[in-house]
């Protein structure tokens, strides 16, 4: 038996038995599928389907609208690196901003940094974070009970306007990829990389995963964030690592107000060192891997020309033909 996503959760998680499988459709021709051990949840809020299952090759994995999010086995990867490089390259982080981050990892990771006063996360799907809250608290691990923790349930760009100017120290954006019809396409754009320059205290440093990022898918959206950031700041970085969840590089890009501030990550060590930190994945050789581009990648940031607008937007994969399927034997 073979249906969609939609269709499997009429059924219940009942129906999923063990030795079940989940396939997920990336594009025409390639599938990733995993064995399903139990499904934990599903359900749909009042933006996406939601789902959390068990498998065999990566844990528990969260899903939403038929696209795996992050995996239980691997996601300390994608979280350490994303949060991490611009934490530690900032001497003294007070105030951070996450823009979405639902399962609450990226939180878990900010509130580390013991210099961290506070930190505000604006996510849409309040759904989201009580499931996950509820079936899968390792992403958390207690971070949204710390008091340096201020949730706000909301749309993230009016949450990010809402707040003072030149406020904080960081800015991370944990969104899901700009898919067509998706909610979060225009938060990749000029128009709001403006808005967000201007909430970014002197010496600020922003941050967002930029989809796949691989010699052979980094042009989809990896290498356009990147340069689309260069149109509102004055240094962008682009970087990448192999989660492998994913099935793929996964790119970020991180741009920085101050010209001269330290991203060659010689100090990491010591400064991870200094804050009593000691990370499974993230350390200054990781950064340099991370940061160390291969040719073809660097050749697509330097003749790269598309920038994303509100107008001309740019996104990561047809939503037609990516989509998760279910499978019993």
């Amino acid at each position: 038996v073979v249906m969609s996503a939609t269709e499997a959760s009429a059924f219940g998680a009942e129906t999923f038995a063990e030795g079940n499988w989940y396939h997920e459709l990336l594009e025409d021709g390639l599938a990733l599928s995993y064995r399903v051990e139990e499904v934990l949840y599903q359900g749909a809020s009042e933006f996406q389907e939601v789902e959390v299952v068990r498998t065999v090759p990566f844990g528990s994995l969260l899903i939403t609208d038929g696209l795996m999010q992050s995996s239980e086995y691997d996601e300390y990867v994608y979280h350490e690196s994303l949060v991490h490089p611009a934490l530690a390259a900032h001497p003294n982080p007070k105030r951070v901003f996450i823009g979405g981050g639902g399962e609450g990892a990226t939180l878990r990771e900010v509130l580390r940094h013991p210099s961290v006063e506070e930190c505000v996360m604006v996510d849409i799907d309040g759904d989201v974070v009580n499931m996950c809250r509820e079936h899968t608290p390792f992403y958390s691990a207690g971070a949204y009970d710390d008091k340096r923790a201020r949730l706000v349930i909301g749309d993230a760009k009016e949450g990010l306007a809402n707040e003072p100017d030149a406020s904080f120290d960081v800015i991370i954006m944990d969104l899901s990829d700009p898919l067509d019809g998706g909610p979060c396409y225009q938060l990749y754009t000029t128009d709001f990389y403006r808005v967000l320059s201007e909430k970014l205290a002197p010496g600020g440093i922003f941050i967002t995963q930029s989809g796949c990022a691989s010699v052979r898918d980094a042009h989809h959206v990896f290498s356009p964030i990147h340069h689309t950031l260069k149109q509102v700041f004055p240094k962008v970085y682009g970087y990448t690592m192999c989660v492998p969840s994913f099935t793929s590089e996964w790119g970020f890009n991180l741009a920085v107000k101050d010209v001269d501030q330290d991203l060659s990550g010689e100090a990491v060590d010591e400064t991870l060192k200094a804050r009593g930190l000691d990370m499974r994945f993230y350390d200054a050789i990781s950064h340099r891997r991370m940061f160390a581009l291969p040719k073809p990648l660097r050749t697509l940031i330097e003749n790269e020309t598309r920038v994303m607008t509100v107008d001309s937007p740019l996104f990561m994969c047809d939503t037609s033909t990516h989509q998760g399927i279910y499978e019993d034997e």
